[in-house]
């Protein structure tokens, strides 16, 4: 069983892809930001990490950063989940080691699409 953690701190978008998940069969472990992410990254060390990229404290992009620097998570494929559409915003997202960039809203095809890309 696949294993994703959904770091998003908007309620709506974290049932959203979460639902999309367990409907399709793969085992959800939800953070609000990237923080907490970060600790359930290192403790439940899933198969993928779906992000926000607008979060307080932290923003996705410095999450995903973090995530390559860290010898413990530096290979967990990571899909950037955002509202930022520019071109500037896609490339810095695969720039700080995102495997996947993909924009609000998206269908729940293209979401399972872009997981099966990184996770097989």
């Amino acid at each position: 069983m696949v294993t994703v953690l959904v770091v998003d701190d908007t309620p709506s978008q974290l049932e959203l892809i979460s639902s999309y998940l367990r409907d399709s069969g793969y085992t959800v472990i939800i953070a609000r930001d990237a923080k907490d992410g970060m600790n359930k990254a290192l403790s439940e060390q899933p198969d993928a990490i779906i992000t926000d990229v607008v979060m307080p404290g932290m923003s996705g992009f410095e999450f995903c950063r973090t995530l390559k620097r860290n010898l413990a998570t530096q290979k967990l494929p990571i899909i950037i989940c955002s509202s930022k559409d520019k071109d500037i915003d896609r490339i810095w997202g695969m720039r700080q080691g995102a495997d996947v960039y993909l924009t609000k809203p998206f269908s729940r095809q293209e979401l399972l699409r872009a997981l099966t890309s990184v996770v097989g």
